[in-house]
């Protein structure tokens, strides 16, 4: 290729980029980020008074309410998945839905749900992790390297 065609390559890629920055419609990011806040924030309401509620009327303490809030929220997250509700808010909500727990159930759910078809081995075994696989090893890995930085902070538990 000469280097006056790549001249001309390059002044027409300009002068698209230009025009498709004309045409392409703006974001609304002020928007977009007060949606994700509402959202996001009003999923963390309801796992909060989930909180409270199994403090209060279960006995739970503070440290063991965790975990049934976390079930719970997961519950009504895949609840919500399979009559395709979830979606609905995550589209509108964006990062707001996808941040929380409930994010990662839907994801988890949604991609079992789509491949249920093809059985529960293959299908849904082999196909929920896809989407969530590489958040599972993330945190495995980041776990395992925090508790030998840990272990080695400590004096290797002395």
């Amino acid at each position: 290729m000469s280097n006056e065609t790549k001249k001309k390559l390059t002044k027409t890629q300009q002068e698209y980029q230009a025009l498709a920055k004309t045409i392409e419609p703006k974001r609304p990011v002020i928007t977009n980020c007060l949606r994700a806040f509402l959202v996001g924030g009003f999923i963390c309401l309801i796992g909060q008074g989930l909180s409270y509620m199994f403090i209060h009327a279960f006995g739970f303490t503070k440290q063991t309410a965790g975990d049934p809030t976390v079930v719970t929220l997961i519950l009504i997250s895949v609840i919500l998945t399979s009559f395709g509700v979830y979606d609905r808010i995550a589209q509108w909500a964006g990062a707001g839905s996808a941040v929380p727990v409930t994010g990662f159930a839907n994801s988890m759910s949604s991609a079992a749900i789509e491949h249920r078809s093809e059985g529960i081995v293959l299908g849904v075994g082999g196909n929920m992790f896809k989407i969530a696989g590489g958040v599972i090893v993330f945190g495995t890995v980041a776990a395992f390297v925090i508790g030998i930085i840990s272990y080695i902070y400590h004096g290797g538990g002395h």
